[in-house]
């Protein structure tokens, strides 16, 4: 035997001990912390045969594990019938794992046996979750499912329009990101929302929407002015997150760049972490509850997102082509009043194919950012109160001056 067949027979028995670790604990009485090894080194064994005899040793040992198990259900418990049939699942997936590992796929079966000991365990925390979503929320993962796996799969990936940037499929893969980013903020809020204090609402809101906390946030404080330290702090901190965001977002689809746009990005990150760090020790004891999110896999809003992103790469290719790169800060500037992911996204495209230098790339999120904020501050000054305007324009000043700083100093 081999060095690599016994590590194959060791990743098995592993596998099979940590499921089956797992199933004893629940107390499942089909299989539990022998039964499973047993079976994953059945399949492993199964794989080895079949590349001597052929694959028919596979299906033969397969249908004779199934029926085991059928007949185990039938007449092990006939009383107290469980219809659950998880730990079968898991058996079967278990025997599939040791036969996938003998044609050298090791990976990959310990990335699947890991995520099935996983899930087994989770089991109240994801039921529990499930029985926290509402109508919307089951509608939320749907339209989502709709956007990434149903539209993006059948459009053209091919480019159009004068400069070759009009690309349906890579547009609609950016509305998937900004998308599934969003999401993510929206469940952790569905999962912490009687939690959510101060300091989660502003780390949640810069996941979902910035601005829309910024304005949620200013419209409570206009008949609640004793909440404008709070609301100040979450504004503050959706803010700083969304730097970190967009950051993330334009190395995701240009990491070739990730060493020029990146440093210069975190440095004002870094210096409104600060500030957020200081508003926190200088806030009142009082807790504050994150305002309901909007959904954010509503189609219409994905498609709006997707014109958007499309109007401002191809605004970008344009402008780029028949006025140079200055005009670019005029675009980046009118795009980030009101959302920064298209800009970076679509910078970060252009980025990504050579067709924009990667300093000219971060200077232009920058910017675009620095824009959001002055629009952030007008939100405030129309729907907040005096206190928060002015807690708002010290801090919010402080981060344009950094970010002013970075963008005209940073060396190139």
């Amino acid at each position: 035997m081999t060095n690599s067949e016994l590590q194959i027979l060791a990743v098995t028995l592993g596998l099979g001990f940590l499921v089956g670790l797992q199933r004893e604990k629940a107390a499942s009485q089909l299989a539990g912390i022998r039964t499973f090894p047993l079976i994953s080194l059945m399949g492993a064994m199964t794989g080895f045969l079949a590349q001597e005899f052929g694959g028919w040793v596979i299906a033969a040992s397969f249908v004779s594990l199934a029926v085991i198990i059928l007949s185990a259900k039938l007449f092990a418990n006939k009383e107290h019938t469980d219809a659950s049939i998880t730990t079968e699942i898991a058996a079967l997936l278990i025997y599939a794992i040791g036969v996938y590992l003998t044609f050298g796929h090791m990976t990959l079966a310990i990335v699947v046996g890991a995520a099935t000991a996983v899930l087994l365990q989770m089991k109240d925390a994801l039921h529990g979750f499930v029985r926290q979503m509402g109508e919307r929320d089951i509608l939320a993962i749907m339209r989502f499912v709709t956007i990434a796996l149903v539209i993006l799969p059948i459009l053209p990936n091919q480019t159009y329009g004068p400069f070759k940037v009009l690309n349906p499929y890579d547009i609609w893969r950016m509305v998937v990101l900004i998308v599934a980013i969003s999401l993510m903020g929206y469940a952790a809020y569905k999962v912490f929302k009687d939690k959510a204090g101060t300091l989660l609402a502003g780390i949640l809101g810069g996941l979902i929407s910035s601005t829309a906390t910024t304005v949620s946030y200013a419209r409570n404080t206009k008949n609640r002015p004793e909440t404008s330290s709070l609301a100040a702090l979450a504004i503050m901190l959706a803010t700083t997150v969304s730097v970190i965001r967009v950051t993330l977002a334009f190395v995701i689809v240009s990491p070739s760049a990730a060493k020029t746009v990146a440093p210069p990005l975190l440095s004002l990150f870094g210096i409104m972490v600060a500030i957020c760090v200081a508003l926190y020790f200088k806030r009142s004891g009082e807790t504050h509850t994150m305002p309901e999110p909007e959904n954010p896999a509503e189609l219409m809003s994905a498609i709006v997102f997707g014109g958007l992103y499309g109007l401002i790469i191809f605004a970008v290719a344009a402008a780029k082509e028949l006025f140079g790169e200055q005009s670019l800060y005029l675009i980046a500037t009118i795009s980030g009043l009101t959302d920064v992911d298209a800009i970076t996204l679509s910078t970060g495209r252009l980025v990504e194919s050579h067709r924009l230098e990667a300093v000219t790339g971060w200077q232009l999120v920058l910017v675009a950012i620095l824009a959001n904020l002055a629009f952030k501050w007008g939100s405030v000054a129309v729907l907040g109160n005096t206190l928060l305007l002015k807690k708002l324009s010290v801090i919010f000043g402080l981060a344009f001056v950094t970010g002013l700083i970075v963008l005209f100093l940073w060396p190139r």
